[in-house]
């Protein structure tokens, strides 16, 4: 399954990862039932999967504040993409 992985064309060009390095790599540690790999191996896997499984919800049924969720749940995932992201290249460069 590993070979059918698509690269990180950042990855090649420049040498860097990018924010979503290890992202097709964790979602098979899930699919394996890895979860504390999954985890290591990028750590926004659960806020995306968080975001992505309220969206699908919500289209199904619709409340009050669900914006309010929405952007929440956003704002959480970029955060944790970027204090991750923020590790990576702190150790990358050090």
């Amino acid at each position: 399954m590993e070979e059918l992985l698509l690269p990180c064309l950042n990855k090649q060009l420049f040498g860097l990862e990018c924010y979503g390095c290890g992202g097709q790599r964790s979602v098979l540690l899930l699919l394996k039932g890895d979860f504390h790999a999954a985890f290591i191996m990028f750590p926004a896997i659960y806020p995306i999967l968080i975001l992505l499984g309220f969206v699908i919800f919500n289209l199904f049924y619709k409340f009050q504040k669900d914006y309010l969720i929405k952007i929440t749940l956003i704002l959480i995932t970029a955060f944790v993409l970027a204090v991750s992201y923020l590790f990576k290249m702190y150790y990358f460069f050090n």
